[in-house]
């Protein structure tokens, strides 16, 4: 019999290697981008959503995981994040309605690329379009994860972590910790270390930064089943992500990705911004003023 694991799953290392997205000749540094850029859009929606951070968490999860077993090429950034997003409000007992996320993710791309902010009206052709792409998605992330879209988040580890080793009282080390903890979601590190290796590799992390000494007679993350290799790359992965440019407009679907390999994506935003505003008859210097949800 077939169990189901409540242990988070990892990659493979074939599945490190090689994402589907580079078997199809994305570059890793585009692909990387991407994830960054989708975990925004949930993040940001999510906080405009007023869910928990879990919900948050759980999503991105799910997106990074998505992306490791379908690619960029074949299914659209925007629609995976509204699914991603849908999937894990009714996974953490939060629900949202279909709408509220469609509005308020459509509303934070319309300002990333500055065109005016309005709200589609829910029967119009633009909202029945991201309603399709979000209800196609979820169903896709489903299949594609077959059904096991259990997510375990080290932030109670991390709390409990913080007491053993005596250090919630520090000024700075527990909340640059939990930081951390959320600057590694637009990573794929939550899809490579279970929960107790990445709540070891923050910490690591915030202890040099803070300039903290643990113990180490035995090291401190043998105690909390970690390995000092693994907990290296957490921190390794965290400081790279620090270390990005600033991200770019990003494709959101096939039509948009096949602009940018051609470098004529922010031609087509700028038109497209011009366009809108010229049909709105409005002025590009206004801050319209709309109610996402």
């Amino acid at each position: 019999m077939t169990r189901l694991s409540l242990r988070n799953p990892l990659l493979t290392p074939e599945q490190i290697m090689q994402s589907p997205s580079q078997r199809q000749g994305m570059s890793q540094a585009l692909e990387l981008d991407m994830r960054v850029y989708g975990c925004h859009l949930i993040e940001a929606a999510g906080i405009v959503l007023r869910v928990p951070q879990v919900v948050m968490a759980s999503a991105q999860v799910l997106f990074q995981r998505f992306y490791y077993l379908a690619s960029f090429q074949d299914y659209s950034l925007r629609g995976t994040v509204l699914g991603a997003l849908f999937l894990a409000c009714k996974v953490e007992e939060n629900p949202k309605s279909i709408r509220s996320i469609i509005n308020v993710l459509d509303i934070i791309i319309k300002r990333d690329r500055g065109y005016p902010e309005i709200v589609t009206d829910g029967y119009d052709a633009e909202y029945y379009d991201l309603k399709n792409e979000m209800v196609i998605a979820e169903m896709q992330i489903l299949r594609r994860l077959g059904f096991n879209v259990q997510v375990e988040l080290p932030y109670g580890l991390l709390v409990n972590y913080l007491r053993c080793l005596e250090v919630t009282e520090h000024p700075q080390l527990p909340q640059l910790s939990w930081n951390y903890l959320n600057d590694l979601l637009r990573t794929p590190v939550y899809v490579c270390f279970q929960p107790e290796t990445i709540a070891c590799g923050v910490i690591y992390l915030a202890a040099l930064k803070c300039g903290v000494t643990l113990p180490t007679s035995p090291p401190w993350w043998i105690v909390f089943d970690a390995n000092e290799e693994d907990i290296r790359q957490v921190a390794r992965a965290a400081v790279a992500l620090h270390e990005r440019s600033r991200l770019r407009i990003m494709p959101l679907d096939s039509d948009e990705l096949e602009m940018h390999l051609q470098g004529e994506l922010e031609d087509h935003v700028k038109a497209t911004r011009h366009k809108i505003y010229e049909t709105a008859n409005i002025s590009s210097t206004m801050a319209p003023v709309a109610s996402a949800v």
